[in-house]
């Protein structure tokens, strides 16, 4: 089933693709992009975009930083969140300081989550060079 998009909010979704934070570029260039499922980046599904997006295993990814902390955004992504159960997707999410200081971990665990939600993850990676490049 083709999940729900804002096509208003597209344009905005590419913009925060080309200016991912350093933690979503972490994320992405070293590990996401590698795995198998795939991953999408800064993805529209309804009104919301998410930071990160594997349709064969309806999972979300969110990276937060010290902001989310703060109660009128913290009831901003309890909404999101619920919208994106709603459609029968899950949610992780990880603080900034989780890619910064345990990279690994977080790794580990969206594999075990991939393997939660049926799917059976690989990461393969591959030559991180822009043209095969050293």
């Amino acid at each position: 089933m083709a999940k729900p998009r804002n096509k208003s909010i597209t344009p905005f979704a590419r913009e925060l693709r080309k200016n991912m934070t350093k933690e979503e570029r972490h994320l992405w260039y070293d590990f996401l992009r590698y795995c198998t499922p795939r991953f999408r980046r800064q993805e529209v599904i309804g009104d919301y975009i998410a930071d990160f997006y594997c349709h064969k295993a309806g999972l979300v990814i969110e990276l937060d930083g010290s902001q989310h902390m703060d109660a009128d955004k913290a009831a901003y992504d309890s909404k999101r969140t619920a919208y994106f159960h709603s459609l029968h997707i899950a949610v992780v999410r990880y603080y900034n300081t989780d890619i910064s200081h345990n990279f690994e971990g977080v790794c580990q665990h969206i594999l075990y989550v991939l393997n939660q939600r049926g799917v059976h993850p690989s990461v393969t990676f591959g030559d991180s060079s822009p043209r095969g490049e050293p």
